[in-house]
């Protein structure tokens, strides 16, 4: 019996076809990028939340980008390409006006001292801050915990004369773990984040002062479907579980 040589050439020639047609869905998939922009003290969990993303998405790569919330804002405002905001306060959140399309909050956070490891100031509460040749750091007022720390002031009556205001949380804890800092003013959840680099000193105050975290896609996203299926995360029970285990509050 004679074969055909046709046959065989022409299911060859399917065969690459099919595997070209895949290859070229497959390169499609990965032009999906979602850019999410965040608190800094939301550094950690929300790194966690855009790996769980990316493996409930394949194909799909979240980009982040974190720092203090008036910067983040300030950047959207330039036509920065963010397709998510999640701020530390809803003060900055609000000055996106229109362009936060569907604030939503999902948590909470309360101040905390931060030391260098042994506490070598012996700094005990908030009223410690204030005491002649304690080096201090605080965020900067723009900056929400500075806002927050500004609030704590009025409520204790501590006039704290920091030797450094910083743009973010995390610019706080390089200057306390760097040890020019006697204490930094950040999160909770930023000391619990520190690990062993820093000590953590809570003051009975701190529930007095609470700031809640809002999020929301950004109006004119490119992909506002895929922005808003990761505002769904975090708001989900797993975003919550996350975000709990990290020390955050309801809000």
């Amino acid at each position: 019996m004679i074969k055909d040589p046709g046959i065989g050439a022409t299911v060859a020639v399917a065969a690459v076809l099919a595997l070209a047609g895949c290859a070229s869905s497959s390169e499609g998939s990965e032009d999906r990028e979602l850019t999410v922009f965040a608190a800094a003290s939301l550094t950690d969990t929300f790194t966690e939340l855009a790996e769980q993303f990316e493996k409930d998405h394949p194909g799909v790569k979240v980009t982040t980008s974190f720092g203090g919330s008036s910067d983040l804002v300030a950047q959207i405002e330039d036509g920065a390409p963010a397709d998510v905001f999640a701020s530390a306060d809803t003060k900055n959140m609000d000055k996106l006006g229109d362009l936060a399309a569907d604030p939503q909050d999902f948590a909470a956070n309360t101040l905390e001292i931060a030391t260098p490891p042994g506490n070598p100031a012996e700094i005990t509460g908030f009223q410690d801050l204030a005491e002649a040749g304690t080096k201090v750091v605080v965020c900067a007022a723009e900056v929400p915990c500075g806002n927050a720390t500004a609030q704590m002031e009025e409520e204790t009556g501590v006039d704290i004369e920091p030797v450094s205001e910083e743009q973010s949380v995390s610019d706080v804890l390089a200057k306390v773990t760097s040890g020019d800092a006697d204490a930094g003013v950040v999160y909770v959840t930023d000391v619990t984040a520190a690990g062993d680099t820093v000590a953590g000193v809570e003051f009975d105050e701190a529930d007095q002062v609470v700031n809640t975290y809002p999020i929301s896609t950004i109006d004119g996203s490119d992909d506002a479907d895929l922005a808003q299926e990761f505002v769904d995360l975090v708001l989900s029970e797993t975003g919550q579980k996350v975000l709990t285990d990290a020390g955050f509050s309801q809000p």
